[in-house]
């Protein structure tokens, strides 16, 4: 009897037809080449002309241009054809490339400074998130907190509210305390946004490590502290990665803060990029390429953690 039960248990799963796994990976390509439409057409932007960014119809096949990105990192002012003739040859291939537009490059942009800051604010709230977060999570997993439930929800409930709800207050604070346009405003900012999201997915990550992990050390005379950096944090590495990963992005793509506190020092790319003009307006090949400018560090730091990214997502979905 018992043979024959486990028998049937055995072939009880049902494995998917040929056909439904075809369509089911048909419909994954498709949606991902969907998905990725767009940023290929940003990158493809980033490398057309001005007049070929905007014309219509819209061009797939045209001649690579690097001007979008000569653009994007120099400051031009537009000059006579007289002064142009006098001036000396071009020493570099930009300058020969903008001079053919009838300008002269007048100095650097302030893209890079852009740059800059939204990685020192990106990865300075990145890292303190997740430090806070875990501390957070490992006392609400391992001790008795009076009024854990509540909260808990209490730190959920910070991500409830729309940015702009919030904006209005937080602006007139940081005026008065003197943290408007500052690195470290935007860095704590951030961070308090970014714990309640830590704290709830480190929290599920430690609850799945056995306690007797960590009794076993206490036992061998670790010290609590020792026994959570020994033991603990090696094995909630891949939950740390996801977390970081989704802290980060956050982090990086914020807009709505990043417009309304900070103006010069402490701005980042996102309000910055779209601010980038040029003849008649808006010079899209230039903001095409800070675009994709703008995603390499991030794509750069998922594929690097992608492995930790894929099972931190799943740890704990199959409890013993």
């Amino acid at each position: 009897m018992s043979t024959a039960t486990a028998h049937t248990g055995a072939h009880s799963v049902v494995e998917p037809s040929r056909w439904i796994k075809l369509l089911s990976g048909g419909v994954v390509i498709l949606y991902a080449l969907i998905t990725i439409l767009p940023l290929v057409w940003i990158f493809m932007t980033g490398f057309k002309t001005p007049p070929d960014s905007i014309s219509y119809p819209p061009k797939i096949v045209f001649e690579p241009s690097l001007e979008g990105y000569v653009n994007l990192f120099t400051t031009r002012t537009r000059q006579t054809p007289e002064y142009m003739q006098q001036l000396p040859p071009p020493e570099t291939w930009w300058d020969e490339l903008v001079r053919s537009r009838d300008m002269v490059i007048a100095g650097p942009s302030r893209f890079g400074e852009r740059f800059m800051n939204s990685v020192i604010i990106g990865f300075g709230s990145t890292f303190l998130s997740v430090f806070l977060g875990t501390l957070a999570a490992y006392a609400f997993s391992r001790f008795k907190v009076p009024l854990k439930d509540d909260l808990m929800f209490f730190i959920l409930s910070t991500r409830m509210m729309p940015p702009i709800a919030v904006a209005i207050p937080i602006f007139l604070m940081y005026r008065m305390v003197g943290l408007s346009d500052t690195h470290l405003g935007m860095i704590l900012l951030y961070t308090a946004v970014n714990v309640s999201l830590a704290v709830w997915l480190l929290k599920g990550f430690i609850d799945e490590i056995p306690r007797e992990y960590e009794e076993a050390a206490l036992i061998d005379g670790y010290t609590r502290l020792q026994a959570f950096i020994k033991v603990v944090l090696p094995q909630m590495a891949t939950g740390i990665a996801a977390t970081a990963i989704f802290c980060l992005i956050f982090s990086w793509n914020e807009y709505a803060f990043a417009l309304l506190l900070t103006s010069g020092t402490a701005q980042t790319a996102p309000p910055f990029i779209p601010t980038i003009i040029g003849e008649g307006g808006l010079d899209w090949p230039a903001v095409a390429a800070g675009a994709t400018l703008f995603l390499i560090p991030i794509v750069v730091f998922t594929i690097v953690l992608r492995k930790h990214l894929l099972r931190g997502i799943t740890f704990g979905a199959v409890r013993k």
